[in-house]
């Protein structure tokens, strides 16, 4: 019986990071989703993975495709797109893209990601801004 309650304890210490890691893949599968639909100029499925309080801003897809064309250019059209550091606390994931624009100008967005109730993950929000450039 001890033995058994050292291996669950064991096995509970280890499943929080498997969860955690679990999670930022599941978070850049959507980023890069919500990415691949930008340069798709599929605007109803970009406009599927921002969370609801995104949406109530922007009540129609085409509204929000035009909202990342005009204020998020490098994330919109891009050369390269990868991840960096992400972090995780209680259901929310920031996690960081290195991205280099049409131009050729290297930008750093952080994403945030929140879970939702159905346990789906949506994006709420992209801070954007020039490599280099503080916070």
């Amino acid at each position: 019986m001890r033995a058994f309650v050292l291996l669950v304890t064991f096995l509970m210490c280890f499943a929080a990071p498997v969860r955690a890691g679990d999670n930022v893949a599941a978070a850049q599968s959507i980023i890069r989703a919500q990415a691949d639909a930008f340069g798709r100029d599929d605007a109803a499925t970009a406009y599927s993975y921002a969370a609801p309080a995104i949406r109530s801003l922007f009540p129609q897809a085409d509204i929000f495709l035009g909202l990342v064309k005009q204020k998020y250019a490098p994330v919109y059209r891009h050369k390269s797109f990868e991840f960096g550091e992400a972090q995780v606390s209680d259901g929310k994931i920031a996690q960081r893209v290195h991205i280099v624009d049409a131009n050729g100008e290297a930008w750093e967005a952080l994403y945030t990601l929140e879970q939702q109730p159905d346990g789906s993950l949506k994006i709420t929000g992209c801070v954007l801004l020039k490599a280099g450039q503080s916070v």
